[in-house]
Parts: structure tokens; C-alpha cells; sequence
């Protein structure tokens, strides 16, 4: 009989394991995309990164004999539970080969961690917060993700149900040709008509010679525009930081806008490139020469994922986010765009949704994210104990 076994992450050699793993399942998959290796790094906290200033996380891997089969990382965001007043821990970044039993241990596993800091929900998978990648792929598998969008095994769905976790919401892309877009519904057309007539709103770039400027301007509109959002917890000041650096290499200034009253910005939105082609192509590693396909190559893409369109609250559902949105359709056409991809968009936010449907999207991809409670007596696997888990150990 094999033995199964599950182990936190404790050494570089254990690090390359979690991350070698995503290679092998993924192989022989047309779809598959991998990540930016250096930034999947510090996400999973084997380099540093500003979200783990407020967090705690432990990786685990489980094996069958000495086969690495499985990976998980268990987190708890100290943010998100002061911002809900809940105690909610999160699992994310979970690969395994079809193999039920070693899913269940190593899920088991990550829960009796989380229960361990007094969690009373895991909720996953989330990579490792809202502001980055959500949810597992189950619907849509017959096309490559986008840019920053997750993708899974079909099978990864019957794995996390079966060790205990229920839906809790939905994520959604939709996709639309730009001509389709440049021919808005006249509802839609009346709707940034009046909002640009009440407000005297205007829309503008972002500005070169101002460009960090603008860019903080896009992250404060984007953090204070989703307070109310569904498991949304605003990103720090250090996060802002480490986006602006990133978002700098990789906006392109014509596919941006932001709306302003009396020069004041209210409303940013923007679309990123779809990069993966190109990702692709250098197997995720940006360095040595990675960067530079990816900004030699950008003008060959064809498809552009409009990842924003926020407004300030006091301002929002008064259609500004549709003037926002707006300017971007000629310039994404201009560029060469030939499909827009709106993602994701929550299950719970009704009028996004709408609204994106009215403009001619249809829904192309569903992601799934799941909850399941923490009591004492939710697994019958053996348990961690703080000696095994070094206390807020971040491997």
C-alpha cells in the first residue's frame, strides 16, 4: 500500500517542489499558461512581498511515497478580518493530481492550520487576496485564460467538494468583439449622454510626464470605489507601491481614462494587454531577456482585458462608470484590440453585470469560490500540531 503524506513547506527544496508541480500537471495542456515565476514567488511568500506585512501564511505539500502529488498554501489576512469583523482564513494556489485521498489530506491539512489561529471559515481558492487571482475555473475550459485570470484542471472542482467546501460565490469573465462595443445599446449611450450633462464630467489619460502620479490615482479610486464590494479589503499603502511599480511596465497609456468634475479624478478604468501569448513563449521568466519579448511584442496583441472601471462611491450609479469606460473603445480599436474581455465581474454585483450584458458581452468563463466552516469535528484526517507548523511561519 502507498502511503500518503503532507508536510509544511520548510526549505528551498520543498519550494521548488511547490512550484515544479504546477509545471508537470500541466504539461501536456494546450491552455495552460504558466505564471510569472518571480512574482508567483513572492504571492506564495518564498519572496517578499508587501501583502505579508499584515498576513500570516504556511505552504504545504503532500506526497504519495515520495512523490510530491499535491500543493496548498493556507493563509490568514489580518486586513480582511479587521475590514469584515469575521474570522475567515483563506487556502489558495491548490494543485494536485487527480487523487481524492491526498486532496483531502491536504486540504484537511491547510483547515486544521487555519483552525489552529482561531479561523472559523476556510475560503478559497484565492491567490492570496481579492486584489490579485480568485476562484477555480469551472466553466470555459476550451480557451486559454487572459492575463492575471486562473486556470485549472476540470477535475480540481470534484476534488475541493469532496474534501467538505460549497459554493459561496461566483466570479465571471465576459467577452465582446470592440465593434460590438463601439456600437453601444442607445440606453447606454443615453446613460453617459446625461451623466457627462449632469457633472460637466471629462475624461482624460493617463499622462506620461505624470505617469506614478496617475497610477496612484487609478489604485486610490480602485481602493476606495470597492469598499463595499463583496470580500473586499483595501490594498496597503506598501501594496499600492508594489502595483504602481508593476502596472508602470505594463499600461499602456491610450487604453486608459480617468473621469474628472471641476478636475477632481472620481471615476479610473483601464484595460491591460492579455500578455499570456507572449508568457507563454518565455515559460514565465521575465529575466534575462523575458521583459523585453514582452514589451517588444505587445503591439501583436489582439486582446485586451479591461480589468477596471471604479468610481467613487458618492458618485456611483450616476453611469460615470460607463464615461469612464467609454474613451477606451476607440483607442482599443485604434490599437489594433479585436476582443474585449470584461473579468472579473462578482456574481453579487447586479449591475455590473448588467450592464456589461446590455453592451453585448456574453459570459465565456465562471470561476468558483468556496467556503467551508471550521469546527472541531469537520475532519476525520490527522492533525497538525503547532510543533509540526513552525507558529506564522511563511515558507
Amino acid at each position: 500500500m502507498s502511503q500518503v503524506t503532507c508536510h509544511p513547506v520548510e526549505n528551498r527544496r520543498d519550494q521548488k517542489a511547490f512550484l515544479e508541480l504546477e509545471r508537470r500537471l500541466y504539461r501536456d495542456d494546450p491552455n495552460w499558461v504558466p505564471p510569472l515565476w518571480s512574482e508567483r514567488k513572492k504571492l506564495v511568500g518564498f519572496k517578499p512581498h508587501p501583502f505579508w506585512l499584515d498576513a500570516e501564511g504556511q505552504t504545504f505539500l503532500v506526497r504519495r511515497d515520495d512523490q510530491v502529488v499535491g500543493r496548498v498554501l493556507a493563509c490568514v489576512n489580518h486586513a480582511h478580518n479587521r475590514t469584515h469583523k469575521d474570522q475567515v482564513g483563506f487556502f489558495g494556489f491548490f494543485e494536485c493530481e487527480n487523487d481524492p485521498e491526498a486532496a483531502r489530506l491536504l486540504l484537511d491539512t491547510a483547515c486544521d492550520w487555519l483552525r489552529q489561529r482561531d479561523m472559523t471559515i476556510a475560503r478559497g481558492p484565492i491567490h492570496p487576496s481579492l486584489n490579485y487571482e480568485v476562484g477555480l475555473l469551472v466553466d470555459g475550459f476550451d480557451t486559454p485564460p487572459t492575463f492575471l485570470i486562473t486556470y485549472n484542471h476540470p477535475y480540481y472542482e470534484s476534488l475541493i467538494k469532496d474534501a467538505g467546501f460549497d459554493k459561496i460565490q461566483d466570479v465571471f469573465s465576459y467577452e465582446a468583439s470592440i465593434d460590438i462595443l463601439n456600437d453601444l445599446d442607445p440606453k447606454l449611450m443615453f446613460v453617459i449622454e446625461e451623466a457627462q450633462k449632469r457633472f460637466q464630467a471629462s475624461t482624460r489619460r493617463i499622462r506620461r510626464s505624470h505617469f506614478n502620479e496617475d497610477v496612484r490615482i487609478f489604485l486610490e479610486i480602485y481602493n476606495k470605489s470597492l469598499q463595499q464590494t463583496w470580500g473586499y479589503v483595501p490594498m496597503s499603502e506598501a501594496e499600492v507601491e508594489e502595483q504602481s511599480a508593476g502596472l508602470k511596465q505594463l499600461l499602456i497609456p491610450e487604453l486608459t481614462s480617468i473621469a474628472e468634475i471641476d478636475g477632481k479624478p472620481v471615476g479610473a478604468g483601464f484595460g491591460l494587454l492579455d500578455y499570456n501569448p507572449i508568457i507563454r513563449r518565455i515559460g514565465g521568466k521575465l529575466f534575462p531577456l523575458g521583459w523585453l519579448h514582452l514589451l517588444m511584442g505587445r503591439k501583436k496583441i489582439t486582446r485586451l482585458r479591461m480589468v477596471s472601471a471604479n468610481v467613487l462611491p458618492e458618485y456611483q450609479k450616476w453611469g460615470l462608470g460607463l464615461v469612464t469606460l467609454y474613451p477606451i473603445v476607440p483607442a482599443a480599436l485604434d490599437f489594433g484590440i479585436q476582443v474585449g474581455e470584461f473579468s472579473w465581474v462578482l456574481e453579487s454585483n447586479q449591475l455590473s453585470r448588467g450592464t456589461i450584458k446590455r453592451g453585448g458581452a456574453t459570459c465565456t468563463k465562471t470561476h468558483r469560490i468556496y467556503d467551508r466552516p471550521l469546527t472541531s469535528d469537520d475532519t476525520d484526517s490527522e492533525k497538525i500540531t503547532a510543533a509540526d507548523t513552525p507558529e506564522g511561519s511563511l515558507s
